[in-house]
């Protein structure tokens, strides 16, 4: 196996693992989104909420290649009814459809992820680098010795 295709597995693991900690998040509500644009680099963080009795997620994307977003009179308190996260490849792999009609690809691209929540609003990322922490809720928080 050589480097590269190490690190190319490594972000699909990422990418996997992402997807993995943000399916228990199917239900909750979007609290907050905020687009951080700063010299050539542009980042998204969107926190996901339910109750004080539920943890929450962060989900954090930089190198981002396209954001969109379609919404009603608002985006804060609307529901996820879905959230995928896919793993786009280097070429000449293939991606979905939708992908590639969304961030036109060229040689020496990245490998890139695309994170889409589906519900009332829907918003749809393609990025370079995606982080998602999970802190516990409110409730646990206030009983775990831990945190004292």
């Amino acid at each position: 196996m050589t480097g590269g295709s190490r690190a190319e597995s490594a972000f699909g693991n990422r990418c996997a693992t992402a997807a993995r900690l943000l399916a228990p998040f199917v239900g909750h509500f979007i609290a907050r989104v905020s687009f951080d644009a700063l010299d050539d680099e542009e980042s998204l963080e969107i926190t996901l909420r339910d109750s004080s009795a539920k943890p929450e997620a962060i989900i954090s994307l930089a190198g981002v290649r396209h954001v969109g977003l379609s919404k009603g009179p608002g985006i804060s308190g609307n529901f996820v009814d879905a959230i995928s996260v896919i793993h786009l490849p280097k070429a000449p792999l293939p991606w979905p459809e939708e992908a590639a009609a969304l961030v036109r690809r060229f040689d020496g691209l990245e490998e890139l992820v695309w994170l889409r929540l589906v519900g009332p609003a829907e918003i749809d990322v393609i990025a370079s680098i995606v982080t998602v922490y999970v802190a516990m809720s409110d409730d646990e928080a206030s009983t775990d010795p831990t945190t004292a």
